[in-house]
């Protein structure tokens, strides 16, 4: 492809040398740059790819998309200068694949928590009614039916542009992916046409990179904001940030809540363990998913498909068929008795509405289970402040609660327990135990347990692996529990 067909509409401030240049590759790791590379330098949060045009020079780069001129221009190269290599990187990483993002109905999904969990159900409801479609979240990364392993919420630009491509190449008419704030406020979704965007909410994370929850919350609303006309904006008016999304947008505004009036309003009428009777708008429905949280998430669903061209009478049959997704309220079923729940739950919002959810359904049961037991830890390397924070609602809304590892990276896990315990007064640490290994931990629960509890095990949901000390080692709550609950 020509490099002047790849910087279209990328605002450049300067171009030396030849932009009718024949690029074959695009990078922005100098690692992987060959003969004919288009380089893009952007600013990360560990390095600068500033400072390695002249390694990707080297190696064969015939083109420098930078923010700042080199010292040395190097004879035969083009250098393009931008204010922004990260936006430039996406949009000209959209170019570059053909633009694929135009031939889809791509509906992307926002907030803190809820985002797999739609973008998934979003995908097999599409599937299952017959269309051909694609996924990108954070469990994996499909494209009609074949999945391919995921390693981030929202791709780089170049891997995400890469998937669409193929998603295209197979037929696929809709895509579904979740959009992280940090793909947006780092220009990864740059270039990308959206049919719709769904926002969920917007709770304490990832403060360690916004800093503040205005931050935060701006990054998520600069999605909206750039939605095209004539997409879809559905957002979520039972949480305080829901209308703000709308502020600016351009989009179709629409609307969803349990407690309040929205273009899409429900109401859980029956709630078990096995899932729920809700009414949407005027008609009754039932869905195997479990919560409040999860009632939230139908809804949304529900409004999106409808916004896609979903028929009504057959989306409401399809929704009660559909599943969770893996990770999410998992329920793992024992002989002995004892109901265990595996849930990705990691931020304070999160776990908080998971455990009102078990102890909600647990009490309109005919004989309500008598206790229930939390296994929780923080991950390391992430936002401390919510530790304790989340350590305080463990005990408040549990019987017994053991503190231990998540994925503790660098950090080391009894420090990670100690902050936790920050949040826990002297009075309940009596309902506490610590046990860093959380193999050891999940095993102390299923101890404790008798018939008729309920044991969650909260914060790793989906993922198979554990990072101690920056190894990665497979382990995997679900599997764990099961084998714990069959020794029983």
């Amino acid at each position: 492809m020509k490099l002047k067909d790849i910087l279209v509409n990328c605002n450049l401030q300067e171009i030396i040398g030849n932009k009718d240049l024949d690029i074959a590759n695009v990078s922005f790791d100098s690692r992987k740059v060959e003969d004919g590379t288009l380089f893009f330098a952007v600013k990360g949060t560990q390095s600068d790819g500033h400072d390695y045009i002249d390694m990707a020079v080297e190696k064969g780069a015939s083109a420098i998309v930078c923010e700042k001129l080199p010292k040395q221009l190097k004879e035969g190269v083009t250098y393009i200068r931008v204010d922004n290599s990260a936006y430039v990187l996406g949009v000209g990483a959209s170019n570059f694949f053909g633009n694929p993002s135009q031939s889809l109905k791509l509906t992307g999904v926002t907030g803190t928590n809820g985002k797999t969990t739609i973008a998934t159900l979003l995908y097999r409801l599409f599937t299952e009614a017959g269309y051909s479609c694609g996924l990108l979240s954070t469990i994996e990364n499909i494209v009609d039916r074949e999945v391919i392993p995921s390693t981030h919420t929202t791709p780089d630009p170049i891997e995400l542009n890469a998937l669409l491509k193929k998603m295209v190449e197979h037929g696929c008419e809709y895509a579904f992916m979740e959009v992280s704030s940090h793909s947006i406020d780092q220009n990864r979704i740059a270039g990308l046409h959206f049919a719709g965007g769904i926002f969920t909410n917007l709770t304490h994370d990832h403060l360690d990179y916004h800093k503040t929850m205005a931050n935060y919350r701006n990054a998520k609303k600069k999605f909206f904001d750039d939605l095209p006309a004539n997409a879809f904006a559905l957002t979520n008016l039972d949480d305080k940030n829901g209308a703000i999304m709308l502020q600016n947008a351009r989009a179709k505004k629409l609307s969803y809540a349990l407690k309040h009036d929205a273009d899409f309003k429900g109401v859980v009428m029956e709630s078990h363990f096995d899932g729920m009777l809700m009414k949407v708008n005027d008609t009754e429905m039932f869905t195997r998913l479990v919560g409040g949280f999860n009632a939230s998430n139908i809804l949304a669903i529900y409004g999106a498909a409808l916004s896609l061209g979903f028929d009504k009478d057959e989306l409401l049959v399809e929704i009660s068929k559909l599943k969770g997704a893996n990770g999410r309220f998992d329920m793992v079923h024992s002989e002995c008795g004892i109901v265990g729940i595996v849930d990705y739950a990691h931020t304070p919002d999160a776990l908080e509405n998971v455990l009102k959810t078990i102890n909600e359904v647990n009490s309109q049961l005919p004989t309500p289970n008598s206790q229930l037991i939390t296994v929780v830890g923080c991950g390391g390397n992430r936002d401390a402040t919510k530790r304790p924070e989340m350590a305080a609602i463990a005990v408040k809304l549990s019987d017994q609660v053991v503190l231990t590892s998540d994925n503790p990276r660098d950090e080391d896990p009894d420090e990670i327990i100690r902050q936790m315990k920050e949040g826990i007064s002297s009075e309940d640490m009596r309902k506490v135990l610590s046990i860093t290994d959380r193999r050891e931990a999940i095993r102390t629960a299923v101890k404790l347990a008798n018939k008729g509890d309920i044991i969650l095990l909260a914060g790793k949901g989906h993922e198979d692996y554990q990072i101690i000390k920056g190894v990665k080692r497979h382990f995997d709550d679900k599997e764990e529990l099961t084998q714990a609950l069959k020794e029983k």
